[in-house]
């Protein structure tokens, strides 16, 4: 396991930006050319539930660079159960980690997830590099369409395994914008496309925390019989509000969260 939480986070980033080269023209969007102020809020990975490579497991990766578990959260209808932690330094990303509820899925799907998690050598799952190491197996692309044919979770991690599934702009941090809205214009006048499920913008004032996020990347997978293009990773942008106490607003909202999800689904 990592012992820098800063190099950790380098190898997530560069990782990401392998199948998501969208990023990059984010950055050059929405950042101040006077300063580097395109702050990272939070990231997020997946897994499934099976006791070889559950949240605890990833988690055990973020804890040994000094973070703690701080909320938990249930998406009934997706399977889903998550975890978010911080970092005893605030300047450092929130980590997002969720797990699919494998037992609560068809037969199918858990045989198969079972030949996935079969894969994975014990010894990786501890290794410096697992956060970041992509898949463990290969699956056909009929294998993936069945999987997506039931949760377009499972059939993204079958096809991309251990990766930042998203990086999130901190709104709050930008020298250029002061809204949610301003941001999702900026983007769209530039081409990119949002995630619209749930509507543009996730949350609200009231609930101390807006969301929005562009769709994935189209990016070409290797599976073991073809080369298909699949939704890879996003970018997501957060505006955190002040709670009474007067500090920002650190946990996330169920609600806003589950159509995040929804980001990466197959078109």
């Amino acid at each position: 396991m990592h012992t820098d939480v800063n190099a950790l986070f380098d190898n997530l980033w560069q990782n990401y930006l392998a199948v998501t080269p969208s990023a990059v023209k984010v950055h050059e969007l929405l950042g101040s050319t006077q300063q580097d102020d395109v702050i990272n809020d939070h990231i997020a990975l997946r897994t499934f539930n099976h006791e070889k490579i559950g949240l605890e497991k990833l988690a055990a990766h973020f804890l040994a660079v000094g973070y703690k578990e701080c909320g938990e959260y249930h998406f009934e209808a997706k399977k889903l159960y998550a975890k978010h932690y911080e970092h005893s330094d605030p300047k450092q990303p929130k980590v997002f980690i969720s797990e699919l509820l494998v037992e609560q899925c068809s037969e199918q799907l858990q045989a198969i997830v079972n030949e996935l998690v079969g894969s994975i050598d014990a010894d990786a799952v501890t290794a410096e590099n697992f956060l970041y190491s992509g898949t463990h197996w290969q699956v056909s692309s009929e294998t993936y369409k069945q999987l997506l044919a039931e949760s377009e979770y499972a059939a993204w991690m079958s096809a991309w395994g251990y990766r930042a599934n998203h990086f999130t702009v901190n709104i709050n941090e930008l020298a250029k914008f002061d809204r949610i809205e301003d941001v999702n214009q900026a983007l769209k006048d530039a081409g990119f496309a949002l995630n619209t499920s749930g509507g543009e913008v996730k949350g609200s004032p009231e609930v101390l925390l807006e969301q929005s996020s562009t769709l994935a990347d189209d990016f070409a997978v290797e599976f073991s019989d073809t080369t298909m293009s699949i939704p890879s990773c996003f970018y997501e942008f957060a505006l955190r509000y002040a709670q009474p106490d007067g500090e920002l607003y650190t946990g996330f909202v169920a609600a806003s969260a589950d159509k995040i999800f929804e980001s990466t689904n197959a078109r």
